[in-house]
């Protein structure tokens, strides 16, 4: 036999068969079903259903505890073996109105005349959740640094001082005076979070304490100026500043029968840019590098000392811009008062954590607890509960936060590391 005809009868890939090639792309059996099962349990092992389910736990457990308060159910239970539906009935309807007041005074209210006014409980939501998107981003961008600061009560107070001072005390055109108020706001914050930024590069001073110390120090500081004569407010017995002028005030958004303004876009605009900046710039990579590890950051060439500067600086403006939107938009008539803060500074720690440290999170939780604080009237005046319903809810999700494994023996998730062959 000839070499060519030894050749051309030997097999090609182009003389294979079809059966062949069928069998050669055919996945495996069970393929898919592997595929499938290994998808959910990714979903499983996420930290967003994590999230989720602390929410929903936090739910159940304050539906139990609205149950226990209602005067409707304890009557009812009294007869329980006689007619135990009752209480049953009572039960549901305490949860189901005090959540349907929840939804009414932060979402949507049905029984409003007008659309505009349905809407209004949204607007309410949404103007309580823009200084905890600013306060929240701050204190996210420094946790995935690997710095703890609490510290955005006092950076909110000395951001609000100086925003203060250049609402009232400065005469500026139209569109100028705001821009150069919020920019106050974020450098007086700035300002006052240098100071433990600086204590910890350079002496090593823990950012825990050093930020609870100057909490203290804001506020009694801001008590001060508010003793003195130009800052006091004629006519008012209060200690508070003259309003900060018209010009340099947050315009609202949807007039002036909303408290919504714009304050609240600029605070989505901030998220953008954190965004970018934690996951796109060179700066963010050196801050969640710092955060992961200070000491191969620092084999690696990074400057560890400033990193943890810049860290509470920009975390103290983004606090001075919560402030800014406090004291410039709908929050506090537009006054300076010992009580612009509130909560908030720790509220966002809430907030971060929730939102894990993520800039999307974070808006999400800013206003999931902005629907809370906005309904606590509502909640109050149509369910006949105590507002401090509220406030045990939003701790209740501080709790299954906090404690992830928890969560996951409670729905009996996954653990993340745990990693199992998943049986064909």
């Amino acid at each position: 036999m000839s070499t060519s005809q030894a050749t051309s009868d030997s097999p090609t890939p182009d003389s294979a068969t079809p059966d062949s090639a069928t069998a050669t792309q055919t996945p495996p059996p069970g393929a898919a079903d592997k595929d499938a099962r290994t998808l959910l349990r990714h979903i499983a092992e996420s930290s967003s259903l994590v999230v989720l389910l602390a929410v929903v736990a936090s739910m159940v457990v304050g539906a139990i505890l609205i149950i226990a308060s209602s005067e409707e159910v304890r009557e009812a239970s009294a007869y329980f073996f006689a007619r135990p539906l009752d209480t049953v009935a009572a039960a549901w309807d305490a949860v189901w109105s005090a959540y349907r007041a929840i939804w009414t005074g932060a979402v949507f209210n049905p029984n409003a005349d007008t659309f505009a006014h349905k809407i209004k409980p949204l607007t309410s939501t949404l103007t309580s959740a823009t200084p905890l998107i600013f306060a929240g981003l701050g204190l996210g961008m420094g946790f995935r640094a690997g710095l703890f600061n609490i510290g955005a009560q006092g950076q909110i107070l000395m951001g609000a001082t100086v925003g203060a001072m250049v609402g009232f005390m400065w005469h500026l055109p139209v569109g100028l005076h705001v821009v150069v108020a919020v920019l106050g706001c974020a450098l007086g914050g700035a300002a006052w979070g240098f100071i433990p930024g600086f204590l910890k590069a350079k002496t090593g001073a823990h950012e825990v304490i050093s930020t609870i110390m100057l909490n203290y120090i804001a506020l009694n500081l801001l008590a001060y100026l508010l003793s003195l004569g130009p800052f006091l407010r004629e006519g008012s017995n209060n200690p508070q500043t003259p309003p900060v002028a018209e010009s340099a005030r947050y315009p609202a958004m949807f007039g002036s029968g909303f408290p919504l303004h714009w304050g609240f876009v600029v605070a989505l605009a901030t998220a953008v840019a954190m965004w970018w900046f934690m996951e796109r710039s060179t700066w963010g990579f050196q801050f969640r590098a710092v955060g992961a590890n200070p000491s191969a950051a620092r084999t690696a060439g990074m400057n560890v000392t400033r990193t943890y500067i810049l860290v509470m600086v920009l975390g103290g403006a983004l606090a001075g811009l919560a402030g800014s939107a406090q004291l410039l938009g709908y929050g506090n008539q537009f006054s300076l008062t010992i009580n612009l803060a509130a909560s908030i500074g720790f509220d966002a720690i809430t907030v971060a954590l929730l939102g894990r440290s993520r800039p999307l999170g974070i808006v999400l939780a800013a206003i999931l607890f902005g629907g809370l604080k906005a309904s606590g009237g509502t909640l109050q005046a149509q369910a006949g509960l105590p507002i401090d319903i509220v406030l045990v809810l939003q701790s209740l999700i501080v709790l299954f936060i906090a404690a992830p494994p928890l969560v996951r023996f409670i729905f009996a998730l996954p653990h993340p590391a745990q990693e199992k062959e998943v049986p064909a």
